[in-house]
């Protein structure tokens, strides 16, 4: 067999523009290891990406998919550490949406015992994001307070699951009663409903101050995020769902020696990703191995029915991830 089937853009727009197309199965270079994709999660930045707002990593698929689960089936010449029958869970820079899919061996982790190849895709993004970011660039520590802005996402879920099981006091927004219970029932201490309740005066009434906030939402939150942290406080910008562009009064930037930071995932080299993975492999993988924390699947959809997937990710009905199955 020398074709696999994968999805495919017609051009920029909505959930209708996905195709199943028919492509040839890729052939691993020098240290790369090709997978047979059991399933892959579906995450928001291929939701911009089919917008046409987020363009691959020069040499990385043009087709969607940035995290998958499968089985090995070959190896590149330079591989050392997994074997062709190997199940593992990866990062891709692209193409994770189709049956097979090429990936860095740096990249590449083994199932974490006890979880399914489903449970398994819906792992590499939003772990990575959530390791680099919380725990890397905004240094938390336990006895911490962290407040995680859409914590019934699939990167909010990861958040509150991990920054507890590392001694966190953790406070997540969401957008409905349903979702705060959801939240809270992960580990939250206290989940705010932003649609009833202004978080920042929710916060100040309960006299909690986030040491450190993560935030995919921008625009407005950026200001609010800035009344909401504690002195000396740190603020991890990951998404702009609502805008990039921002007017804001800086002042208490300064005034309460805050730091404000941000950073992206997908074009950090194999190097850097491989970094997270093995930080990864050694800290958090042994705690979903023990199911101290786990990967929370909402829904899954088949492969071919992709654009369904995506069309259910922007009603943000959700709780958890989102997984095409191959």
């Amino acid at each position: 067999m020398t074709q696999m089937k994968a999805i495919g853009m017609t051009g920029a727009g909505g959930p209708e523009v996905l195709r199943l197309l028919e492509l040839a199965i890729p052939t691993p270079s020098h240290e790369q290891v090709l997978v047979k994709v059991a399933a892959a999660g579906v995450n928001r930045p291929d939701i911009l990406q089919r917008k046409g707002g987020y363009a691959p990593p020069l040499g990385a698929p043009a087709t969607l998919g940035l995290e998958i689960a499968g089985e090995v089936v070959d190896l590149g010449e330079g591989c050392t550490r997994f074997a062709k029958g190997d199940q593992v869970c990866a990062l891709v820079p692209g193409g994770g949406y189709a049956e097979y899919a090429l990936v860095a061996e740096d990249n590449t982790l083994p199932v974490p015992k006890g979880l399914s190849l489903i449970e398994a895709s819906a792992l590499p993004e939003n772990y990575f994001t959530v390791w680099t970011n919380v725990f890397d660039r905004g240094h938390l520590e336990p006895g911490e307070t962290f407040l995680v802005h859409g914590g019934s996402s699939g990167i909010g879920t990861t958040a509150i699951q991990l920054a507890k099981q590392f001694g966190a006091r953790v406070i997540a927004t969401a957008g409905s009663d349903e979702k705060c219970t959801y939240c809270e029932k992960l580990g939250a201490d206290l989940a705010i409903n932003y649609k009833t309740a202004d978080f920042v005066a929710e916060l100040e009434r309960r006299n909690m101050s986030p040491d450190l906030i993560l935030d995919m939402v921008g625009g407005s939150y950026v200001a609010r995020n800035i009344a909401a942290a504690a002195m000396n406080g740190r603020i991890v910008q990951i998404a702009f769902q609502e805008s990039s562009t921002i007017t804001a009064n800086f002042a208490p930037l300064m005034m309460k020696r805050l730091t404000y930071t941000g950073s992206t995932l997908r074009p950090r080299s194999v190097a850097e990703k491989a970094v997270i993975a093995q930080e990864l492999e050694t800290k958090v993988w042994p705690l979903l191995a023990a199911g101290k924390c786990k990967p929370q699947i909402f829904k899954t959809f088949p492969l071919a029915e992709a654009a369904a997937a995506h069309t259910l990710m922007e009603t943000n009905a959700h709780m958890g991830k989102i997984v095409l199955v191959v």
